[in-house]
């Protein structure tokens, strides 16, 4: 990663799914942006399960960004998680829950997380995920940036988390 961004760089960015073939790049991207330690369990899954929307932001072939994600009924979720659902909603409603959602340092402030969230977005908006009705995820409270983050994309998208 010794080529430095540039400020256009969201336009030489490509999107693509992980694959297992990606778990030691992932491995260093989840050191470097998270404060805990998956097992190796967790990379396995989230590279080769269909559970998962996992997605990897790349620069000239190399992943700078990641985002995964599982849609899953509300009945499957940790019940503080499922009291975030309106009562209005039946309890097979889905929810996509975000597990994570990184950006290597070099390349942040770039609009990356806001790319991969996007296309997070609309896959949850498609027809086929239509009973798609919240997103959300757990935010460290001392990780402004990213609490900021996602106020202002609840409000690009016309709704608050």
């Amino acid at each position: 990663m010794n080529q430095a961004p540039t400020f256009s760089i969201q336009h030489q960015v490509q999107l693509r799914f992980l694959s297992p073939n990606d778990i030691p790049n992932i491995k260093k991207l989840c050191a470097e942006c998270f404060p805990i330690e998956y097992p190796d369990t967790w990379y396995n899954d989230i590279t080769a399960s269909s559970r998962f929307y996992a997605l990897a932001a790349t620069f000239n072939m190399n992943i700078i960004a990641m985002i995964v994600a599982e849609i899953k009924s509300r009945t499957k979720c940790n019940k503080e998680d499922a009291d975030i659902m309106s009562s209005q909603y039946p309890a097979n409603v889905q929810v996509a829950y975000i597990l994570s959602l990184g950006v290597h340092t070099e390349f942040r402030k770039h609009g990356i997380a806001s790319l991969l969230l996007d296309n997070l977005l609309s896959h949850v908006t498609s027809p086929e995920n239509q009973n798609c009705k919240a997103v959300y995820l757990h935010v460290l409270t001392t990780n402004t940036v990213a609490i900021r983050q996602v106020f202002l994309l609840s409000h690009l998208h016309g709704k608050i988390c």
